[in-house]
């Protein structure tokens, strides 16, 4: 299997998915996860069609970034966790950061994007099952009322929606209550029409679950190993 034949097979799913949950497939991204994949492999699946991709650590696609230089058309996301001394460059390399999960973050980027004149789309990483050793805000924490409440303040950042990974678990269908929950607490905030946040977009679904999450009102799936295959270590 190539990485052609694998994204047209994972975007034939989206649509059948898509389809079940009476939805329009057009309103679900498909954002190819390459973290630890070689230059090479993302400039396949550009050649492929395929324009947005994921990268989990700023230093790994830093490196691989002045490769990248001719796909001018890639939409190219931040969506692990990002340290703040990682801010500065991630302003430069990534259009977008779907992990913020503090105010102080969210400022430092802000400060970053406007020293180069730039607007960066951000999500609001929320850690759905409460797990300790992901980052993300807690879906109650007073931190993420904080974030809602000082975006007006970061005029070169735009809160889009919100991110989840959740609990890990063989069957698909575990994960189903932590998606519906990660839509409705969108929702809710959507209804008190926020400044300067549009929450349009749920990013939640990967390899072995995004048909549950399609089904459950995603935006946006992250999907790595089924379009690229294991991933070679770093």
């Amino acid at each position: 299997m190539t990485i052609a034949s694998n994204l047209a097979a994972i975007r034939d799913r989206i649509a059948q998915a898509a389809q079940r949950a009476k939805r329009n497939p057009a309103d679900i991204a498909l954002m190819a996860v390459s973290k630890t994949q070689p230059a090479a492999n993302i400039i396949e699946a550009y050649a492929a069609g395929q324009r947005l991709f994921g990268e989990n650590r700023v230093q790994e696609f830093a490196d691989k970034f002045p490769q990248l230089a001719d796909l001018h058309e890639a939409e190219l996301h931040m969506i692990g966790h990002l340290q703040s001394n990682k801010t500065a460059k991630a302003a430069e390399i990534f259009h977008a950061v779907d992990s913020i999960d503090s105010a102080k973050l969210a400022q430092r980027l802000n400060d970053a994007a406007q020293q180069l004149g730039k607007s960066v789309d951000v999500l609001i990483e929320i850690n759905i099952g409460g797990e300790q050793a992901k980052s993300g805000i807690a879906p109650d924490s007073p931190e993420l009322e904080l974030i809602l409440t000082q975006a007006p303040n970061w005029k070169c950042l735009h809160i889009r929606g919100l991110m989840t990974v959740p609990p890990f678990t063989e069957d698909p269908e575990g994960a189903r209550p932590h998606f519906r929950q990660l839509r409705e607490l969108r929702d809710r905030l959507a209804e008190r029409n926020l400044p300067s946040v549009t929450l349009d977009v749920l990013s939640m679904g990967m390899s072995h679950d995004f048909e549950v999450a399609i089904a459950e009102g995603s935006t946006c799936v992250r999907i790595g190993t089924a379009i690229f295959g294991t991933r070679p270590h770093p």
